[in-house]
């Protein structure tokens, strides 16, 4: 992706160098290994069992994969400011309030709980923040087999089109509902946001062609095949149980992703009245 000559975004709060998140402690570094695996891979926040293993950090000093990664970050980030204050005016008529992106090492804090490599990254609505760790971006390509910086844009992508779906009013109905049905169609419903962010992760890509490299779009794409809850279930040994996916099977997050991407448009991206995902 050529991010040569694109600012970096303002609305980035790094806490990387603050010393206010966690070290671990007793469990020793493969035993924090194991315990982020378990969680990945089961799908669960293992935060609270880092948390009573863990000590309280000193600030330090990144390294310079660390700071590569926050700025490839804030460069990805403000290309999707560019690209959604222009969507949110020429297709809807309205006015695009970006999100913050808070870059952190190991761990942090956010008001929707703690933020942790096992939790890998996300979007909390209620500060309207992503949260990413830069050592994500590692485990991506060398845990996961997703490498290449259009698969960590696509990362990037996804996690703001949550906001996205946030301005526009999704999130909040589709949260409720899942409070008041059972756990498989809170899962099944899951599904639908989680895919519909796909696709305007797609949409956001289709945006910024001009800043495609060859490549791109296939790398991209092999990332949403590699997080599909299908291949990470197979991955962690156990055979696939449709009625736990909360993201969707590779295939599908792969085909909502090029849904938007080939499309460009908001209006293909309604999964939750799709008939078929």
């Amino acid at each position: 992706m050529r991010l040569r000559g694109v600012k970096s975004s303002r609305n980035v709060d790094d806490r990387r160098r603050a010393g206010g998140g966690r070290r671990a402690g007793g469990v020793g570094l493969f035993g924090v290994l194991i315990i982020l695996a378990i969680g990945y891979f089961a799908g669960i926040d293992v935060t609270p069992l880092l948390n009573q293993t863990a000590a309280p950090a000193q600030s330090q000093a990144t390294t310079a994969e660390q700071d590569q990664a926050a700025d490839f970050s804030t460069r990805v980030l403000a290309t999707t400011e560019e690209v959604w204050d222009d969507i949110f005016a020429n297709q809807l008529g309205r006015d695009y309030t970006p999100p913050v992106l808070v870059l952190f090492s190991g761990l942090t804090q956010s008001p929707c709980g703690g933020a942790s490599g096992a939790t890998g990254p996300f979007y909390c609505p209620v500060d309207q923040k992503a949260y990413l760790d830069t050592d994500f971006f590692v485990t991506l390509n060398r845990q996961m087999g997703a490498g290449g910086d259009f698969a960590a844009a696509y990362v990037i992508a996804h996690e703001v089109a949550h906001h996205v779906q946030n301005q526009l009013g999704i999130l909040a109905p589709v949260d409720q509902r899942r409070r008041q049905v059972s756990k498989v169609e809170a899962n099944a419903l899951t599904v639908r946001l989680e895919l519909q962010a796909d696709c305007l992760a797609g949409v956001w890509a289709n945006n910024v062609g001009e800043l495609l490299e060859p490549g791109d779009i296939e790398e991209a794409l092999n990332a949403a095949v590699r997080i599909g809850d299908d291949h990470l279930q197979r991955q962690a040994g156990r055979v696939p149980a449709p009625h736990t996916f909360t993201h969707g099977t590779s295939k599908q997050r792969a085909g909502w992703f090029a849904r938007g991407y080939q499309s460009g448009n908001l209006s293909q991206c309604d999964t939750f009245s799709a008939a078929n995902l």
